[in-house]
């Protein structure tokens, strides 16, 4: 798969499966915007790490005060409306366009519904919701409407297995994937006319350091027996689905939502 001076965000594109799809797309021969958070040392750990793949080196710093490069580091709340607008409308503006966009941000706190009160409960719905679910609807909202004037482009959501199996410790993380399924399917046809692809990626566990507490606790073994592989996801792994979907000649597979979860959940 090449993509050559393609422009690419991926939000949440500096630590794990985002950071293994930023990779993906700069070893390919893209510019890649990362959106991140708050981790500046991370973020400009994924930025070298960019960088020294080859072509223009950045600068390292983050996107107040860097240099043009090759690849750029942005920071926002991606839950707040005018975040969103500003990370792709800054894509735009410092790569010079925008290609593909990878919607991988998102939260998944715990909340069991017999364990939180009820302010609680509405609290985790409202941040996991504004995370998971409105932002990328916002950031393909967003992006589409550019990738309309130049005549097509890519989105990719990554969504979850809890998305078809349920997430009983934490009901709003797979309500919310469930929903950005949906969102894709819809946009998948509401773009087609315009030449612009849709398609999701629904992870199972994967080996990120968010997953390395229970991968190596008393879990750890349960967690990796889900799999007849006896193991669980890698980084490269998710973003190997994820290039493909956003690669030349997988047209036809708009609409799609991918499984990379190792067999551990069959639909």
């Amino acid at each position: 798969m090449d993509f050559t001076d393609k422009k690419v965000l991926v939000t949440g594109g500096t630590r794990g499966i985002g950071r293994g799809i930023s990779r993906g797309f700069a070893e390919r021969g893209a510019r890649v915007a990362m959106g991140y958070r708050d981790n500046d040392e991370a973020a400009a750990e994924a930025l070298a790490l960019l960088d020294g793949i080859g072509g223009e080196r950045g600068s390292g710093k983050s996107s107040k005060d860097s240099k043009a490069g090759r690849h750029i580091i942005l920071k926002g709340d991606i839950a707040e409306p005018e975040t969103v607008a500003a990370l792709v409308d800054e894509t735009v503006a410092r790569l010079g366009g925008l290609d593909i966009l990878v919607n991988n941000a998102g939260i998944g706190a715990l909340h069991p519904i017999a364990d939180i009160d009820y302010a609680q409960w509405q609290a985790v719905w409202r941040s996991t919701l504004a995370a998971n679910l409105l932002a990328p609807a916002n950031a393909c909202y967003c992006a589409a409407r550019h990738m309309m004037a130049q005549g097509g482009g890519r989105i990719v959501n990554i969504s979850s297995r809890g998305a078809f199996r349920g997430e009983p410790l934490k009901p709003a993380y797979g309500a919310s994937k469930a929903g950005l399924n949906a969102l894709s399917q819809s946009l998948a046809v509401a773009l087609a006319p315009h030449g612009i692809f849709v398609g999701a990626v629904a992870p199972g566990f994967v080996n990120t350091e968010l997953a390395a507490a229970r991968l190596s606790g008393p879990e750890g073994d349960g967690i990796r027996a889900q799999s007849p592989f006896g193991r669980v996801a890698e980084p490269h792994e998710v973003a190997h689905a994820v290039l493909f979907l956003a690669s030349e000649g997988a047209e036809f597979s708009s609409g799609t939502v991918i499984d990379v979860n190792g067999a551990s959940y069959l639909r």
